[in-house]
């Protein structure tokens, strides 16, 4: 089973997630620019990290245009979702989620959230997530 791990990241925290899913999942780590839709045909599970941006939206300019690009092709994968966040409480992922489901695509684990820098604890559920790939 191929799996890899796609995320955008400005201050670094979401790239630390992103290398702990990979680790714990064996995958194969791409940030939102080296990402399409063919390159999702390749995988059969894909965690995809992205933090919070202004008004508790997906970032823009990268990795939201590369996500609706992939979201048709992600049907029959195991798809996991994360990310941080520095203001809010967190709502973009519940967004996102519902947005996920909503186009058919199978979350096979509870997203991982964290405010700011990821701590320990917050590295042991990406892992968790990692695995569940």
């Amino acid at each position: 089973m191929k799996k890899a791990v796609v995320y955008w990241s400005g201050t670094g925290n979401t790239e630390a997630m992103a290398k702990a899913v990979a680790e714990a999942a064996g995958a194969e780590l791409f940030t939102a620019s080296e990402f399409s839709a063919a390159k999702a045909d390749e995988f059969d599970s894909i965690a995809f990290g992205c933090p919070a941006m202004g008004a508790e939206a997906l970032e823009e300019s990268e990795f939201e245009p590369m996500f609706e690009d992939v979201k048709s092709h992600l049907a029959g994968k195991k798809v996991a979702l994360f990310g941080s966040y520095g203001w809010g409480d967190g709502d973009w992922m519940q967004i996102w989620e519902d947005n996920c489901r909503a186009a058919g695509i199978n979350l096979v684990h509870e997203s991982v959230i964290c405010n700011g820098e990821p701590d320990s604890q917050t590295l042991a559920k990406c892992k968790a997530l990692g695995a569940a790939l």
